[in-house]
């Protein structure tokens, strides 16, 4: 890893560990937290869709968008995987995003699902403030949950998990200022609805309801009081699949998310002011924080971040996918657009996705020019 590349790496890492402070003394419309790799989208098929999939037709990363569709997968079972490169515009090659999930219906009505998600942010030399090598360590984060979904209808089905998260960003006093650094823990879950409108010839309206990350905070220290929110986001999904013809459809689909964590308090210059604020806002409870989101001052157009995406099939074997994502650029997010193609042979399947290059400098995405990939495996065929 080049020094340029390294410093990258150490800058984000920086702003992982005092993400509040540096909001408390820029003037940002930022709403941040930490983890954030838990609202990465692993899928490549929602990726190649602007990062669509609360309502579509359910695969085997079901659980990745939204819980409750999971009973309505075809197949019996599947496994999924999938790889995500992150920051390949700067030439990285050990920072990535990988995942695996799985899901088994017990019967026509109930299903369980598994997943795991894998983060690794490379490896990362700390120095000291002249520059000089103190320690290297590769830090990493994952989450495995473990979810439950039944049908509580022909066409309604509900669906929870249980999630456990997991934060090494670094270990022991990285630069000797007495401050010990351990991993983070935090155990979080997930609640999901979802309406399955399709009829007998595939085509129709569906929607969904997504609670994801509903946790406690997560620390780095033994400071009890230096603890931040986790990336709790209501999503709301809608999808019309049309046939087309006998070997042709195609599916439109909408996601809009808030992000359930108050933004942090903005400077006033004061420093005990700030200080104070800044206290206040640690202080307060997960459930409190889930609801001040919608009274934080930022504006809630701001805030929401809409998918837009289209799925063409054909012969239920080759996919053509395109879609676009906003977000108000005050956000710190540029939007963005995203196309893909999918292919399917009896139990196997594999999908591409690939973000066209938007913004520049810091609001570049870390995503652009970046191909995913997703392999399925439907373990029984379709039933």
């Amino acid at each position: 890893m080049s020094n340029f590349q390294l410093k990258t790496i150490l800058t984000a890492f920086a702003v992982f560990l005092s993400i509040h402070l540096i909001c408390a003394q820029q003037s940002l419309n930022i709403v941040t937290t930490a983890v954030p790799f838990l609202r990465i989208n692993p899928d490549a098929r929602g990726g190649a869709m602007g990062d669509v999939g609360i309502a579509t037709l359910p695969d085997v990363n079901a659980s990745y968008w939204n819980i409750a569709k999971t009973p309505f997968n075809k197949s019996n079972s599947g496994i999924g995987l999938n790889y995500t490169p992150w920051l390949r515009d700067l030439g990285l090659n050990d920072v990535y995003l990988a995942s695996l999930a799985g899901y088994y219906k017990l019967d026509d009505n109930q299903a369980i699902s598994a997943s795991l998600r894998y983060f690794s942010l490379g490896n990362i030399q700390f120095t000291d403030f002249s520059g000089n090598a103190l320690s290297s360590f590769r830090p990493r984060e994952f989450s495995f949950d473990f979810g439950y979904s039944r049908k509580l209808s022909d066409n309604l089905s509900l669906g929870v998990a249980a999630r456990y998260i997991n934060s090494s960003l670094a270990s022991g006093d990285v630069n000797n200022s007495g401050v010990v650094y351990k991993a983070g823990t935090s155990i979080a879950a997930d609640l999901g609805l979802y309406y399955n409108g399709t009829q007998n010839n595939g085509s129709g309206f569906s929607w969904g309801v997504s609670l994801a990350n509903l946790g406690a905070k997560i620390g780095y220290t033994s400071d009890s009081k230096n603890k931040d929110f986790i990336p709790a986001n209501l999503g709301l999904g809608a999808a019309y699949t049309s046939v087309i013809n006998e070997s042709s459809k195609i599916t439109f689909a909408l996601d809009v998310n808030k992000l359930l964590v108050p933004a942090a308090p903005q400077a006033t210059g004061n420093a005990t002011t700030d200080s104070a604020l800044l206290a206040d806002y640690r202080s307060q409870s997960v459930m409190s924080s889930w609801f001040k989101s919608f009274g934080d001052g930022t504006s809630l157009t701001s805030s929401l971040q809409f998918s837009l995406g289209t799925e063409f099939w054909y012969d239920n074997k080759f996919a053509l996918r395109a879609g676009y994502f906003y977000q108000d650029k005050s956000s710190g997010r540029n939007p963005f657009f995203s196309v893909g193609a999918g292919l399917k042979y009896e139990f196997f399947g594999i999908n591409l996705s690939y973000l066209v290059p938007s913004g520049s400098g810091i609001t570049r995405n870390p995503l652009s020019n970046t191909l995913r990939l997703g392999i399925s495996f439907d373990l029984d065929g379709e039933r």
